[in-house]
């Protein structure tokens, strides 16, 4: 890495958090805006901006920004806002078409112009103002910049040099992504955004475009790179590249041509930072960040940084501060949007996994790809098209789609909501007791279609700490049977399930708010796994099973499954996810056996399916199994998710009625990928390449993600955890709040009173109606 670690410091004089002499790396939209708002602020201030382009180069053609975004301008700076406003097409509609049918959705409302002109308004306003603009010039490097100025702002886009050269502090993390994609632009515009999808003899490819002024259209052709390969773009110059673009695409298009500027076939990058500011040099918009396209942010994020950095600027009594305040404003906002974009391109990138779809449901699930759209807000915008999807999705009139019912071999469930499964600790020697009766039995009055119980463990060794529930005993399974008989006699149609499992190597630790995966002060059994490999650093060494142990564990998993059979349970479900005893087999992270029950996929997967078999033999043949895996261990050379699929299909050969998709918990040195239903796209994976039944968890949290996910057809059924635990009626509530009182939802009659929300307020207060003037 060439260059410093450490910047020079400021010149001398600087005025504390009110730099004078600023510095700006980058003449695209977040330089020249920061450098706006900046001398705006104060005319005083020195600005100059080093741009190695002309100020007509241009990555693209169109550009969109939000409502949102645009109030923050408006206030800002109204001269930009009115300029801005003087040159905006506006439209409401997104159509997606796809196998020849359109579908449309109204009440989005975008805002587009040209890249050319909102740089051109920009350059305009710098010049009315004093900024000193240097197009064509290329920046002194950064530490030269750093001890000459005040500060320095790095807006020099996604290939950052600034950001290369103090790659030690800023520690970037660039991830490149599946898709090729070019910008190109048609000479007229489109009445929507619009959405269209090409199933080719070389693969699926897709058309972005939108309109960007009154004659005119960006248009993106994206597709996934192994497709880009096979149809020969990979070898077509820039010209060719358009106008075979324009042949695939010539329906939308109206057999018009497509033009190019400088257009090549890129792959997108995602940028993410640890760190935003070194010295006083700070990164702004695509070299602190990036979002994939297909959400519209990239310059919407430049602008919202540009203003966050002006106004903190002006807030805070030091630089150092008000770098720091305006990294913590935008970094919760930049991580939730990439989130979202995240989403969006994923569902691209596996655009062929959907095309199937019925063409509604298909359309409403492009809609929602991202999160950000969800159920509620779509039928708040456009309640003709979500009834429409509703309608092709077989939900009755009036019917929310969480509240349709679901079959799983000789059981219905009544809605599409699961109550987790979720460890309670608090059983003696295994035998469940008040705490779980009142537990499970609350939540089955409270609505949900399935109530699920922790791991209930096989064995006493195979106990996760000392609390944990077993079907190991005939008092046990008593214990049990007292659960099912009130939740089948007092919460008629709620079902209830059993988990069975072994915690493996993650056994014989504390309870959890005594201290999460740490080994008992005392007291410790045996630990068994498929390898001898500790949990983490302190943890104890499982000592590898053996055939004569596997041979026995088989045969406890069938004697607890025959137990939870005479129990009453309506469903059993096996525990092959988070790390215990059956995933240990399935991850290549924690099962390194050269047997026949290690190394590659299909002899990992050997002694699951041997204790999957032998549960089903002695499970009642009307009632369902599901399994639980872990679809990824969020570490490298851990399970993928093509390694999930196969274990899924693997699964569903031998029976199963369902796959219930976590993931992680395998390993201790995980990386997550946490987010809003962030595990959901690997249950959405498994459902259309396994083609079968899911049950999607993980920050799923309100009743409108529960409908968006089931009506988009990501999902069968809905687990939630924490929601439960705040609130045990979360289901009936969820019905109330949507005003929904049908079969889906039944409330037990005691507590039928409560089938509205309370008031929490007069509401009878009269309306004003006159106001006089003074």
């Amino acid at each position: 890495m060439a260059g410093p670690v450490n910047p020079p410091a400021a010149v001398e004089g600087t005025a504390g958090t009110h730099p004078l002499r600023v510095a700006v790396i980058g003449g695209g939209p977040a330089g020249l805006y920061a450098a706006v708002l900046l001398k705006r602020l104060d005319p005083a201030r020195e600005i100059t901006v080093w741009e190695r382009n002309t100020p007509d180069d241009t990555f693209g053609f169109g550009v969109v920004l939000s409502d949102e975004t645009l109030g923050g301008i408006e206030h800002a700076d109204p001269a930009v806002h009115d300029a801005l406003q003087d040159h905006f097409v506006r439209w409401d509609d997104i159509d997606i078409v796809h196998r020849g049918t359109r579908q449309t959705s109204t009440g989005h409302g975008f805002a587009a112009l040209g890249r050319k002109r909102l740089l051109r308004i920009l350059h305009d306003r710098c010049h009315d103002l004093g900024v000193d603009l240097r197009p064509r010039t290329e920046a002194p490097p950064p530490g030269e910049l750093a001890a000459r100025h005040d500060l320095v702002i790095a807006a020099d886009g996604v290939h950052s040099a600034t950001r290369d050269h103090y790659a030690q502090v800023f520690r970037p993390r660039i991830t490149s992504h599946r898709c090729r994609y070019i910008w190109l632009a048609a000479d007229f515009a489109f009445d929507a955004f619009r959405f269209e999808i090409a199933e080719t003899e070389h693969g699926v490819m897709q058309l972005h475009g939108y309109p960007y002024a009154p004659d005119a259209s960006t248009v993106i052709v994206e597709m996934r790179e192994e497709v880009w390969r096979a149809a020969g773009l990979d070898t077509a110059d820039e010209k060719d590249s358009a106008a075979r673009c324009a042949a695939i695409f010539a329906d939308a298009l109206g057999g018009r041509p497509l033009r190019s500027n400088r257009s090549a076939w890129s792959v997108f990058r995602t940028v993410v930072n640890e760190h935003w500011s070194h010295g006083n040099i700070v990164l702004l918009g695509d070299a602190a960040h990036t979002a994939h396209f297909s959400i519209g942010s990239g310059t919407k994020l430049a602008v919202e940084d540009a203003l966050a950095l002006a106004a903190c600027l002006g807030e805070h009594p030091t630089l150092d501060e008000a770098l720091t305040a305006y990294e913590e404003e935008r970094r919760p906002v930049v991580a939730s949007t990439q989130r979202a974009a995240r989403a969006s391109l994923e569902w691209f990138e596996d655009l062929a996994l959907h095309v199937a779809r019925p063409p509604r449901q298909f359309a409403f699930d492009l809609l929602t790809r991202s999160r950000r759209v969800t159920h509620d807000n779509l039928r708040l915008r456009d309640a003709r098209f979500t009834g429409a999807v509703e309608r092709e999705f077989g939900c009755p009139p009036g019917t929310p789609p969480m509240f349709t019912p679901f079959r799983l071999r000789g059981l219905t469930l009544r809605n599409r909501v699961v109550v987790s499964p979720m460890d309670l600790y608090s059983a003696t020697d295994g035998v469940p007791g008040d705490f779980h009766l009142v537990h499970l039995g609350a939540r089955a009055l409270g609505g949900a279609g399935l109530v699920m119980t922790e791991m209930v463990c096989v064995s006493p060794e195979g106990r996760i700490t000392p609390g944990c529930a077993g079907l190991y005993t005939g008092p046990q399974a008593d214990a049990w049977r007292r659960i099912t008989d009130f939740v089948h006699t007092r919460a008629p149609g709620t079902a209830i399930g059993v988990q069975l499992g072994h915690s493996g190597r993650k056994g014989s630790t504390r309870l959890m708010w005594e201290g999460m995966d740490e080994p008992l002060p005392d007291g410790n059994w045996p630990v068994v796994a498929a390898s001898p490999l500790p949990y983490r650093p302190g943890s104890q060494i499982p000592r590898q099973l053996g055939r004569a142990q596997l041979t026995d564990l088989r045969g406890k998993f069938m004697s607890a499954a025959r137990r939870a059979a005479r129990a009453g349970f309506d469903l059993l479900e096996l525990h092959c996810a988070h790390g215990y005893l059956l995933s240990g087999f399935l991850s290549p992270l924690t099962n390194l056996r050269t047997d026949a029950y290690g190394g590659p996929l299909a002899n990992r997967l050997r002694f699951p399916l041997e204790v999957f078999d032998a549960v089903r033999g002695v499970w009642p043949e009307e009632r369902p199994m599901t399994v639980r895996i872990s679809a990824t261990d969020w570490a490298e050379g851990g399970t993928t998710v093509e390694d999930a699929v196969e274990i899924a299909r693997a699964f569903t050969a031998h029976g199963a009625d369902a796959v219930d998709v976590s993931t992680g918990q395998v390993v201790a040195g995980e990386r997550p990928e946490f987010g809003r239903s962030y595990q959901t796209p690997f249950a959405e994976r498994i459902r259309h390449a396994a083609r079968v039944p899911v049950i999607a968890v993980g920050a799923i949290s309100s009743w409108d993600d529960v409908n968006s996910l089931i009506l988009a057809g990501r999902t069968d059924l809905c687990a939630l955890a924490r929601p439960h635990l705040y609130d045990p009626q979360w289901t009936l509530h969820a019905a109330a709040e949507q005003g929904y009182q049908g079969p889906g939802a039944q409330w037990p009659d005691p507590y039928l009173a409560g089938r509205r929300p309370p008031r929490t307020g007069r509401t009878d207060a009269p309306k004003p109606r006159l106001t006089l003037g003074t």
